[in-house]
């Protein structure tokens, strides 16, 4: 801290070491002729003279620290508006950033929750049904066609459908009432024996397969992503199944369990399909690996 002298302004100056002296030297030849009045006068200017010198030198006593004071307030101002060498502030934005809203979060958590619960949820990333070269479609279903004509009509648009949660409760709840509703009726006259049928009392797995696919399409599913498909079971009977095309892969909805499948993962060999674009023409489909 660095002190700085106090200054005597001119007139102080002046006033001390010229006209205090005159006035004193005048008053001491007054004295002579009155000796009273002069001991009363040179007390009273004596007393001013000190009264002087003190306030002076206490003027100039009291400076460096009122000064010094101004700095320091100074200095701390300063500091205020400046962050501290080695401290790193602290923001609290990234940690609000990164935190979810509480609306969207808790959104996100009953999703999950509901998906988490959601029987036989299908599993995403699963491969797709690749159509190969173009077949003869199943003869009954070209009777089937001249009964129900309104099942076999072509649609534009539509290839694959987004399943969500409500389309997949769609499915799940179709493939299980249509399971329970038919009585499973074995066909024992071949292909003679074959009559597709939209909701029989009791009917064989074509009869599943035609009317979870009329259902799912009176729900407002487009014809173009669900499909009628030609299998062979591990025993060697030919066998019907529905396809749903979906934006998560291709599922099986099948008589034989209620569990809805990822196609590759079914025990069966792949014969043939219909294709999305008419469902009156039919293809057969390359391996599961393609």
């Amino acid at each position: 801290m660095v002190r700085s002298r106090a200054s005597v302004t001119p007139g102080a100056s002046f006033r001390v070491l010229v006209i205090f002296p005159l006035i004193i030297t005048g008053l001491a030849l007054l004295c002579t002729a009155v000796t009273s009045m002069c001991a009363s006068s040179l007390t009273v200017l004596s007393a001013a003279f000190k009264a002087d010198q003190y306030a002076q030198s206490h003027l100039a006593s009291m400076q460096p620290p009122l000064r010094s004071g101004l700095d320091t307030t100074t200095r701390l101002a300063n500091v205020s508006d400046e962050p501290q060498r080695g401290i790193r502030p602290v923001s609290r934005e990234p940690h609000v950033a990164s935190t979810p809203p509480p609306l969207r979060r808790d959104l996100r958590n009953v999703t999950t929750a509901a998906l988490a619960i959601t029987p036989r949820e299908p599993q995403r990333g699963v491969q797709f049904i690749r159509f190969d070269a173009p077949t003869l479609a199943p003869m009954a279903f070209t009777q089937f066609c001249v009964r129900y004509p309104g099942d076999c009509k072509p649609q534009r648009l539509g290839d694959r459908i987004e399943l969500d949660i409500t389309r997949w409760s769609e499915l799940d709840i179709v493939n299980r009432t249509v399971n329970s509703s038919i009585r499973p009726l074995r066909n024992e006259d071949g292909l003679a024996g074959e009559k597709w049928l939209l909701a029989p009392a009791s009917g064989d797995c074509n009869d599943y397969a035609v009317t979870k696919r009329h259902q799912l399409i009176a729900k407002g599913w487009s014809a173009r992503t669900v499909l009628l498909s030609e299998v062979v079971t591990g025993s060697g009977e030919h066998h019907l199944v529905t396809v749903v095309r979906t934006d998560g892969g291709d599922l099986v909805l099948d008589n034989l369990t209620d569990e809805i499948m990822p196609w590759s993962r079914t025990p069966y060999r792949w014969v043939r399909i219909q294709t999305p674009k008419n469902p009156n023409y039919w293809a057969s489909i390359s391996g599961r690996n393609a």
